[in-house]
C-alpha cells in the first residue's frame, strides 16, 4: 500500500515546495529533515470495491541545533531544542491541536472522531501516522557496527578530539566529514567545528513528577549495565571490529563510555545528552526521546487530556544514510520493552522500522558532493524550519531559538516567539479549553483550578502514571526541567 521511498519522496517534495526562507545554501551548507506523513483508507473512485491509502504531510522540520542551559527561559517563548526530529513532533502537536478544535466545535476533523467517554477523542479509522526522517536519530541509535568494508569518519580509538556525532551504515561508503553532526563531541571539547553551543528540554521532557518514587530494582540498573543480559537490548555484533561514534555523551549518573578499542568504546542503551560548545547541554538525544515517543506516544501530556490513549507513530521510515535495523530497535523500542504496569490505553505496540534508498539532497553527504572550490568550508545551516498543515501561519523559521530575523529590541515578546515553542503550545492548548463546553471537558479537566503550564501537564494524571512506570524501570536517570522554568501562564 505504501513503501519507504514512497513516504521519503514525499516528504522531500514537501520540503521543495517551501520558500526559500531557511533553507541550507546548496553546496555550502547541510541539515536534516523529519517528518510526519497522515495515511488514511479511501474508497477508489475508480473501483468502489478496492481501498486506498491517501497520504499527506502533515508536519515537517529541519534543524540540527539545541540552545544551552543558560539560555532557557522561564516564560517558555523559546525554543530550547531545534533537532529535525524534534522540530517535526512539535509542529505535529500544533497540527493535532487544531484538529481537536475542529472536533470539539463540530467543524469535522479528518482526524478525530468521538472516544467512548465524554470529552475524549480517538483516531478515525483508517487513520495512522508515519514518522519520517532523513537520518537516524542522535545518540543510541547512531552506534553502528562497521564491517572491514568501511572507514572510521573520526580520528583512531583512544585519540580524545576524535569522537564525533556520526556514523555510517553497512553498505553505504560516504567521505570523511560526510555524515551526521560531525565532530561534535570535538565542538563540545573546543575543536570549533560545527556551531552547537545550545540545551533542550522539549515540552516531553518536562513533564515531571512532584513526588520522589522509588525505581524498581529492575529499573535501579543503566540501561548500559542491562545492555549485557537484557535480550531485549542486543550487544554489538561480535564480529564487528569497531563501531561508529556518537557525540551525545552518557547522562550524569550513568556510566561513562569505556572507550576501549573497538567495539567497545561506547555502552550501548545508555540515556545520552546532546554536545554542545563550551557550556554542557541538559538535552537528552533524539534516540531517548523517539524511545519515549513510542512507549507514552507522541501527543504529550497536555493533549493527553483529550485524548483516548497514547498516540503513537505505526512505522519510522529513515532516509539513505548510515544505519543498523538492530541498533534502531534497540534504541526505539528494545529498552522501554520489559515496561508493565503501564494504565489502560498506554500498552506498549511494537512500531514498524523501515529504510527508504532515497537520501536527502542537503544532507551533509550530498552538500559535500556538491561543494564547489570557493564556497568556504561545509556547515550545518544555522536556520530551523517548522512548516505544519494548519490554516494559520503554517511556516516558522527559527534561529537560536527564536524566529529568525528577530532584532534584540523585540527578544522577550510574543514576536520573537517560534510557533512551536512551549508557550505558544500552551497557548494553543488554552484556546482549545476555551471552545470546549463545559459538558464536554475532559474528566481530567473538570472542577479544577489550573493556571500555569506546569499545573495542565501535572493533571494529566493517566499520561503522568505511564510516564512514572516507564521512567522507573526504563529510564531512572532521565534529566529533568527546573520547575521554576515551566510555571509560566
Amino acid at each position: 500500500m505504501w513503501s519507504p521511498d514512497e513516504i521519503a519522496r514525499l516528504c522531500y517534495n514537501r520540503f521543495n515546495e517551501l520558500p526559500k526562507r531557511g533553507k541550507p545554501e546548496l553546496g555550502r551548507e547541510w541539515t536534516l529533515l523529519a517528518a510526519v506523513v497522515k495515511l488514511s483508507e479511501a474508497q477508489s473512485q475508480c473501483q468502489p470495491k478496492r481501498k486506498i491509502v491517501e497520504k499527506e504531510v502533515v508536519s515537517l522540520g529541519t534543524g540540527t541545533k539545541c540552545i544551552g542551559q543558560s539560555a532557557m527561559s522561564p516564560r517558555g517563548d523559546v525554543l530550547n531544542d531545534s533537532h529535525a526530529e524534534v522540530i517535526a513532533r512539535r509542529g505535529f502537536v500544533r497540527y493535532l491541536t487544531e484538529e481537536l478544535r475542529r472536533a470539539v466545535v463540530g467543524e469535522g476533523s479528518r482526524v478525530f472522531c468521538p472516544g467512548d467517554e465524554t470529552g475524549k477523542w480517538r483516531l478515525l479509522d483508517g487513520v495512522l501516522f508515519v514518522f519520517f526522517t532523513s537520518h537516524t536519530p542522535c545518540g543510541d541509535a547512531s552506534i553502528i557496527p562497521m564491517t572491514d568494508s568501511q572507514s572510521q569518519p573520526c580520528l583512531p580509538v583512544g585519540t580524545e578530539e576524535g569522537t564525533d556525532g556520526t556514523n555510517e551504515a553497512p553498505g553505504v561508503t560516504v567521505g570523511g566529514g560526510a555524515l551526521r553532526r560531525l565532530m561534535e563531541e570535538e565542538e563540545e571539547e573546543g575543536g570549533g567545528a560545527c556551531k552547537r553551543p545550545w540545551l533542550d528540554t522539549e515540552e516531553e521532557e518536562e513533564e515531571e513528577e512532584e513526588e520522589e518514587e522509588e525505581a524498581s530494582p529492575k529499573g535501579r540498573h543503566s540501561p548500559a549495565k542491562r545492555s549485557a543480559k537484557d535480550p531485549d537490548i542486543p550487544a554489538l555484533g561480535e564480529q564487528a571490529k569497531d563501531v561508529h561514534r556518537t557525540g551525545a555523551k552518557c547522562v550524569p549518573g550513568a556510566p561513562a563510555d569505556p572507550r576501549e578499542g573497538g567495539p567497545g568504546y561506547h555502552s550501548v542503551g545508555a540515556l545520552r545528552v546532546k554536545p554542545g560548545r563550551g557550556e554542557r547541554t541538559r538535552s537528552l538525544s533524539c534516540s531517548d526521546k523517539m524511545a519515549r515517543w513510542a512507549a507514552l506516544g507522541c501527543q504529550g501530556a497536555l493533549l493527553s487530556h483529550y485524548l483516548q490513549g497514547a498516540l503513537r507513530f505505526s512505522a519510522v521510515v529513515t532516509g539513505k544514510c548510515p544505519y543498523s535495523p538492530e541498533a534502531m530497535r534497540r534504541a526505539l523500542s528494545g529498552r522501554c520493552a520489559h515496561v508493565t504496569g503501564l494504565p489502560a490505553g498506554y500498552e506498549l505496540q511494537p512500531v514498524q522500522l523501515l529504510q527508504s534508498s532515497v537520501e536527502f539532497t542537503h544532507s551533509q553527504g550530498e552538500t559535500e558532493r556538491c561543494h564547489q572550490q570557493g564556497q568556504g568550508r561545509v556547515s550545518p545551516c544555522g536556520a530551523a524550519i517548522s512548516w505544519c498543515a494548519v490554516a494559520d501561519q503554517p511556516l516558522d523559521v527559527t534561529a537560536n531559538g527564536y524566529k529568525q530575523g528577530v532584532t534584540k529590541t523585540y527578544l522577550g515578546t510574543e514576536k520573537s516567539r517560534s510557533l512551536i515553542c512551549k508557550a505558544e503550545l500552551f497557548h494553543c492548548f488554552l484556546n482549545l479549553l476555551a471552545v470546549t463546553e463545559d459538558s464536554q471537558l475532559p474528566p481530567s479537566l473538570r472542577g479544577k483550578e489550573l493556571s500555569t503550564y506546569w499545573d495542565y501537564k501535572r493533571a494529566a494524571q493517566t499520561y503522568q502514571q505511564a510516564w512514572l512506570q516507564l521512567r522507573t524501570q526504563a529510564f531512572p536517570l532521565w534529566l529533568r526541567c527546573p520547575r521554576d522554568l515551566l510555571l509560566f501562564q
